[in-house]
């Protein structure tokens, strides 16, 4: 009974994809992911703007699929999201991964509709020890805003 209702919430909206792109040579270089990180999602036809740039605002509506994923640009490198920090109260990610691969994402649904929502996510780069954030530019944004 409760994957019914898991299944319904998945279902009642969207799917969003919010692809990262992260430059991880310029990152670990400059240990910042200013300049280093770019958004983009699959909501551009909705409203979502500044696709390509480190403040992405995403429009989302009350019961969209989040699917976060991260690319880096070096083949060599390694990248992964470790943390997306925003308001429980309208979205919880949980960390997902790939069946039968190591390679993660992280999904959350929107809990409610909402107006203007800051967030940001840590990654993992490298070999380096503690994640790096970005800044509080993305945001999650209703139609309306």
């Amino acid at each position: 009974m409760l994957a019914e209702a898991e299944e319904k919430t998945i279902t009642k909206g969207k799917t969003i994809t919010i692809a990262s792109v992260v430059d991880v040579v310029g990152a670990l270089a400059t240990d910042s992911l200013r300049g280093q990180v770019y958004f983009m999602d699959t909501n551009k036809a909705n409203g979502s703007q500044e696709q390509g740039t480190e403040n992405l605002k995403t429009v989302v509506s009350n019961g969209d699929r989040l699917v976060w994923t991260v690319i880096f640009l070096e083949c060599e490198a390694y990248a992964e999201i470790d943390e997306i920090i925003i308001d429980p109260s309208v979205c919880e990610p949980k960390k997902e991964i790939y069946e039968g691969t190591d390679v993660s994402y992280w999904v959350g649904i929107v809990k409610k509709d909402v107006t203007y929502v800051p967030y940001s996510i840590k990654f993992k780069l490298g070999t380096r020890a503690e994640p790096l954030a970005t800044e509080p530019s993305l945001s999650l944004v209703g139609k309306s805003a």
